[in-house]
């Protein structure tokens, strides 16, 4: 299946445009209630971005988004970039504190939310519920390049103060071209989206691949493993995209028989390693495939994708996309050969412009064209990536490195368990030692898993590998994008006594 031409080649400022001239009436983006014409969706996009200069925003200005998934939060993204304006998409569950701080760090100029009610320091607030959706006259074009800032993702803050990755118009465009060519998007795919649009993945994955090259757009809002397949049935995506968490809960639910998914060629999974054996019986109990791929927000989302039509290898995340290579390096930047671990590193015009006025932050990630990730990870024999782990996730125990994801997916192993999360805790003697998180099912017999789980990690990890610390948790803590919130985790873990037990 080889992808049409892409809408527009520089910048998505004008692809409601085109779109719309291309075909006026053709599906553009709905959520499963309402749906918009891609020339509806044109007149929507051009009564914002009115709104928006209306409001005094001006080519270059950073309008803050802070909307929760749905149709409005896509309409002011488009008209933003038609007005010349970058957007940084805030998570509506911030705290104050740190939606201030994301408006003062990114410059913001006017914020849209939905009915004005953010606390900000004198910016102009377009409140969504109470703006018209018509009457608005403005002939104005987009005043935009490839060059230009297109978003300012901040991350998730796990290593401190969130950074604002600046992704301009070229690389969004890059990304999502390389994206449709791996994934063989047509004008006749459909994502459904259940991700949040703060986020990068779902803004590239699930909106602007599909509609770069003539497909449409879903939104689920809430995502609800209980009603997720009735939706399926409803809307009849293609494709969706989800992290490890979603595709453990969906797996989780209780067999009701038969579920309609013949509308979907496959589903993707992200944002952290999926655990071993999850996608594969997936798969088959739901009766289509899933594509785990590799990315982060720096890279403008995503960098390897495993062969939705080939060869899939568990335990890997793909090939690189089109457009990208990957090379793994050791400590001394040196590459090492396949099979042996190191950093990951990534390049290609996906490749962010650097971090929002932090040079020295900038310089420290970005050399000769290349990204370094700050994960680890080794190419197999096929080129296919293996995650290891990050780098700042590396148990030291005794001078010994230890790599999380070998001992989770020991533990993930075992039937019962549903989720699972290794970290280091500090330790006097050994420096750290090995703590392991879990979930389990509901009636899951802790102290009988406990003791299976042990001899599994006998079984199969060295000594020093095998966790000292084993705890049940009613759910893993996740932060905003959809991660397991291993900082988090290592609080518990400090703070927890337990040599075993529930948390």
């Amino acid at each position: 299946m080889t992808p049409l031409e892409p809408r527009i080649t520089d910048h998505f400022a004008a692809l409601c445009d085109a779109r719309a001239a291309a075909e006026p009436d053709g599906p553009a983006i709905g959520d499963g209630n309402k749906e918009l014409t891609n020339r509806e969706l044109l007149n929507r996009v051009v009564v914002a971005d009115a709104q928006l200069r209306e409001h005094g925003a001006t080519a270059g200005d950073v309008v803050a988004i802070r909307l929760p998934s749905g149709l409005e939060f896509v309409i002011f993204l488009f008209a933003a970039w038609r007005s010349g304006c970058t957007v940084t998409p805030i998570n509506p569950g911030l705290l104050e504190d740190e939606l201030l701080y994301q408006l003062s760090d990114s410059g913001a100029a006017l914020v849209v939310d939905l009915d004005g009610s953010t606390p900000t320091p004198g910016l102009p607030v377009i409140a969504v519920r109470n703006s018209p959706v018509a009457g608005v006259d403005t002939t104005s074009d987009p005043v935009v390049d490839g060059d230009s800032l297109a978003l300012l993702i901040y991350t998730s803050g796990t290593t401190g103060r969130p950074k604002g990755v600046m992704l301009t118009h070229a690389n969004i465009v890059a990304m999502a071209t390389m994206g449709a060519r791996s994934l063989g998007i047509t004008r006749a795919d459909s994502s459904l989206l259940i991700l949040p649009l703060f986020h990068v993945n779902g803004i590239v994955v699930s909106v602007l691949i599909p509609m770069l090259y003539g497909g449409s757009t879903i939104i689920a809002g809430r995502f609800d493993p209980a009603t997720f397949f009735d939706l399926v049935a409803k809307v009849r995506p293609s494709y969706f995209s989800g992290v490890p968490t979603i595709y453990s809960m969906l797996a989780a639910v209780p067999d009701r028989g038969a579920v309609d998914t013949s509308s979907l060629r496959f589903g993707l999974c992200g944002a952290a390693p999926a655990p071993n054996g999850l996608l594969e019986e997936f798969e088959s109990r739901f009766g289509f495939p899933i594509v785990e791929g590799y990315g982060l927000s720096e890279g403008t989302c995503a960098s390897t994708v495993n062969p939705w039509d080939g060869l899939r290898k568990p335990g890997t995340v793909g090939l690189p996309m089109p457009g990208q290579e990957v090379r793994i390096v050791d400590a001394d930047g040196a590459g090492v050969g396949a099979g042996v671990t190191g950093e990951v590193q990534i390049s290609g015009e996906n490749v962010m412009a650097g971090y929002l006025g932090k040079p020295e932050d900038t310089r420290a990630v970005l050399a000769d064209g290349w990204l370094k990730t700050g994960d680890l990870g080794h190419l197999d024999v096929d080129g296919y990536l293996v995650i290891d782990g990050r780098v700042k996730d590396m148990i030291i125990r005794g001078g010994e490195n230890i790599y999380p994801r070998e001992i989770e997916d020991v533990l993930a192993s075992h039937p019962d368990v549903i989720d699972v999360a290794v970290v280091g805790r500090p330790d006097e003697k050994w420096g750290e030692i090995v703590t392991a998180f879990i979930t389990t099912g509901r009636d899951s017999d802790a102290s009988r898993m406990f003791d299976a789980l042990e001899e599994l990690c006998q079984a199969q990890l060295a000594p020093y590998k095998r966790p000292a610390v084993m705890s049940v948790l009613p759910a893993l803590p996740l932060n905003p994008v959809g991660k397991i919130d291993k900082l988090r985790l290592r609080s518990i873990a400090i703070e927890t006594q337990l040599s075993r037990g529930r948390v």
